[in-house]
């Protein structure tokens, strides 16, 4: 639709927000684009409408090429269907709920896969199958930290999509679908994605990747290596340790005085026991029972892959009281030597490992000489430390490399968690009930968004990629006065509308100074100046945002040329 910018809502700001971090944030607030009504609340304002409903085609588009069909379902959910599928508690205090005037319990919706299973219940043969079903629909989440604008807030449209398939041939199938999709979505999006594996978290199931946009506003640390493919998120990453070679060990663990050691790096410091010779355990409650959890010392435990390893919904740190009285010490002096009645849970780290020092669970003193396996009744081992810059890379051994990232997109094979908790079966080719296997598949519209301005930006402005940009083009009319200028910049409005080009005309009285920095403020990929000067000669300067080229042109051939430079750019 054509407009003239004297029409336009833009509340554009001379300086950016003083309470606003990432660059996306602070260049969408001065823009113009949103306003912050509350805490993880945004309005969206004109331009941003006009750019999230261009992401949101270019999704469609994607989604349908893939044969999936939209839906649209509630927001607003009834308790009694996330019970059964056994993530009330789960999801905790980020979960909003409510209770209507007859005291029903009602959340809002923070993902939909109870929602579409319901659906899927009337689904009654194999005939039925495969089926990929998808929405765009506001989600609530009750974040503890909103932060970074549109990067992390409590309300904002995702599309959500599930598939639904006889067997785990067919989910491969749709998962591999989605992939594909979402890599040509993110491309023409302009983010440059990165896909990792991940943990599938509260979600279930038994395979996630994620898509990452490396930037210095994201929450999440992928590992990746530079030269493989091999890329994972901190909560999933694994590397290849060097060999440790601990030298002649002792007969049995022998205690010694550590009075005032109460961490790792004290006992470095005052004993001289390196931090990968020490056993640090850490006393965590696992779904109510208590376990401890023995890490290398100089490695940190990422809670995610406790969780994962363990198969436990809830985790948390033991408080001192609860470890005093399992274990008769406090932090600083534990130990697993010689503890029977509770669980131990070793990171593969510690295998194999001996001539180690650890806690004797008397305070103030430790072990040392301690073999794990011998001394310690280890019930489970798993991969459960995080992988720093520099460690081997698992697949070929080169050093990997640790980024700061925003997730743009998540994929998960979901297996039968759903449709077996909402009892969803189809009949199936040899007249025997069939469970259908799901998948489900995320992504974040305005968080989309704000990734593509944390990736494109300059010291001027946005730098939207024409696919999504608010306006693919701005006439600039300079000497709004002159009867043969406005004509000349209305023609060639008129001429790219007619071609289907999504311009902007800027027929505001302002300095030319003043029009050109809003054009480059807001991002808009290419700027047709019309002035008097260039009149005189016959021409229009075409100025391109994201390098700054700028080349006269005939007045006839412009619109042509804009043409050209649009349709190459989208093709």
């Amino acid at each position: 639709m054509p407009m003239r910018w004297s029409q336009l809502y833009t509340p554009t700001l001379r300086e950016f927000p003083a309470d606003a971090d990432a660059v996306s944030h602070r260049l969408l607030v001065r823009a113009g684009f949103i306003r912050q009504l509350m805490s993880g609340h945004y309005s969206l304002l004109p331009l941003a409408v006009r750019v999230r409903a261009k992401i949101i085609d270019v999704i469609r588009e994607e989604m349908t090429r893939i044969g999936a069909q939209e839906f649209l379902l509630p927001a607003m959910h009834p308790a009694e269907i996330w019970h059964k599928s056994g993530r009330w508690n789960v999801m905790g205090e980020e979960m909003f709920r409510l209770r209507d005037r007859k005291g029903a319990e009602i959340a809002l919706g923070m993902t939909h896969e109870e929602i579409f299973t319901t659906l899927a219940q009337e689904l009654s043969s194999y005939r039925d199958l495969p089926q990929i079903w998808y929405q765009f629909q506001t989600k609530f989440r009750d974040e503890p930290r909103p932060k970074s604008g549109l990067i992390r807030v409590r309300e904002f449209t995702m599309k959500d999509s599930y598939s639904f398939n006889a067997d785990p041939a067919g989910l491969d199938d749709a998962f591999d679908r989605h992939y594909e999709a979402y890599t040509r979505i993110f491309t023409r999006l302009g983010i440059p994605a990165i896909p990792v594996q991940a943990s599938s978290g509260s979600m279930g199931g038994s395979a996630s990747v994620e898509f990452m946009c490396p930037s210095d506003a994201g929450e999440d640390l992928v590992v990746r290596c530079v030269a493989c493919d091999y890329a994972a998120n901190v909560e999933k990453a694994t590397s290849a340790l060097a060999p440790v070679d601990d030298g002649a060990g002792l007969p049995a663990p022998e205690r010694f005085d550590t009075p005032t050691a109460r961490t790792i790096d004290e006992l470095v410091q005052q004993h001289g026991v390196a931090a990968d010779r020490q056993i640090k355990t850490l006393v965590y409650m696992l779904d109510g029972e208590l376990t401890l959890v023995l890490m290398r010392g100089d490695h940190a435990l990422v809670e995610q892959k406790l969780l994962d390893s363990t198969g436990a919904l809830e985790a948390r740190p033991a408080h001192p009281a609860e470890i005093t009285e399992a274990l008769g010490a406090s932090p600083g002096s534990l130990g697993a030597v010689g503890i029977t009645g509770l669980p131990v849970l070793a990171d593969e780290a510690l295998r194999g490992r001996h001539a180690m020092s650890t806690g004797a669970n008397i305070d103030g003193v430790h072990l040392r000489g301690v073999d794990v396996e011998r001394d310690i009744a280890v019930g489970s081992w798993a991969d459960l430390r995080e992988v720093t810059a520099g460690e081997a890379c698992p697949d070929c051994e080169q050093p990997l490399d640790v980024v700061r990232t925003i997730e743009v997109g998540h994929i998960f094979k979901l297996g039968y968690k759903y449709t077996e908790a909402l009892d969803v079966s189809v009949l199936g080719a040899g007249g025997e009930r069939v469970t259908p296997i799901m998948g489900s598949y995320g992504i974040g519209v305005e968080r989309a968004m704000a990734a593509i301005i944390e990736t494109r930006n300059d010291d001027k402005g946005i730098i939207w990629p024409v696919q999504v940009a608010p306006f693919e083009v701005a006439v600039v009319l300079l000497n709004i006065d002159d009867d043969a200028t406005r004509q000349t910049a209305e023609d060639l409005y008129a001429r790219l509308t007619a071609d289907r080009i999504d311009v902007i005309l800027d027929d505001r009285d302002q300095r030319p100074g003043a029009k050109f920095k809003d054009v480059e403020l807001i991002g808009i990929p290419y700027r047709v100046t019309v002035g008097a000067r260039g009149l005189a000669n016959g021409t229009v300067e075409i100025t391109t945002r994201e390098t700054g080229e700028t080349v006269v042109v005939p007045v006839g051939e412009a619109a042509e040329h804009v043409r050209k430079l649009v349709t190459s750019a989208t093709s």
